[in-house]
């Protein structure tokens, strides 16, 4: 895929790794960035900083009408979308008994699934019915679906059950759905970040970001943004790349705590 003249739809994209990929991609000359997002204020202010080439929507990835008629929008105001890049979600940190050997709320567990685990897969399949519509490119290739997962994925720390299920499952969920979309000519592939700088970090104690960011290996500190964006394109650019997770994370390997 050519990020030039394409059409992109972030879902989480007025914050965080979605910001940054709507940065990078609006800056590569995209034909239009789809900026989603449960925040709308968030999403316009951004999308009037990247100009007329940007759109913000409402969108809660927990409400299929809400996706749907944000694409409906995108497709009204560009046309088409190219590629679909999942960055909507949720941290969640909560141990399965409590220190009186209470269990956790089941609820709690449920939202952490619906919203990073199912909210990506419905994301995803309402895109892949719009890209699939593409006229293919030389390569026969008609989009590209970037879902985003987590290191916890691999290397779950104590409380994070329902996170680290949610964004397993997205890893889990990578080959098959690009075998499922192979037909069409969609390509799926998903992105595990580590420790990136994101605004989550400006509400922990004092001291804590310093510490995690001592924890990877090589570089020594947390990532950046634009550097998860910078994966992205590289993923859109590379026709090749189909049905793999690939780790953002500095060689790190997380402790149980």
């Amino acid at each position: 895929m050519h990020i030039a003249d394409s059409v992109y739809f972030i879902s989480g994209g007025a914050s965080g790794l979605g910001e940054a990929a709507a940065r990078r991609l609006a800056a590569n000359g995209a034909a239009g960035v789809v900026i989603s997002d449960l925040n709308l204020e968030a999403a316009q202010k951004l999308a009037s900083e990247l100009g007329d080439v940007a759109l913000a929507v409402r969108v809660d990835v927990q409400n299929t009408d809400e996706i749907v008629a944000g694409m409906d929008a995108a497709i009204t105001r560009f046309g088409r979308i190219d590629a679909a890049i999942n960055c909507a979600g949720i941290g969640w940190a909560e141990r399965t008994l409590d220190r009186e050997n209470n269990a956790a709320p089941i609820d709690n567990y449920r939202r952490v699934i619906n919203i990073n685990l199912v909210g990506t897969f419905n994301v995803t399949r309402i895109a892949a019915s719009h890209i699939a519509k593409n006229e293919p490119q030389d390569s026969g290739e008609r989009g590209v679906i970037v879902m985003t997962a987590s290191l916890a994925a691999f290397d779950g720390q104590i409380g994070q059950a329902a996170y680290s299920a949610s964004k397993g499952g997205i890893v889990g969920m990578t080959l098959p759905l690009s075998r499922d979309l192979a037909a069409t000519g969609i390509r799926v592939m998903t992105v595990a970040p580590g420790l990136i700088d994101t605004p989550i970090y400006d509400t922990m104690p004092e001291g804590l970001k310093e510490r995690l960011a001592s924890t990877p290996v090589f570089p020594k500190r947390l990532g950046l943004p634009d550097e998860y964006a910078h994966l992205v394109q590289a993923i859109l650019e590379n026709r090749y790349l189909n049905g793999e997770t690939i780790r953002l994370d500095a060689a790190l390997r997380m402790a149980p705590k």
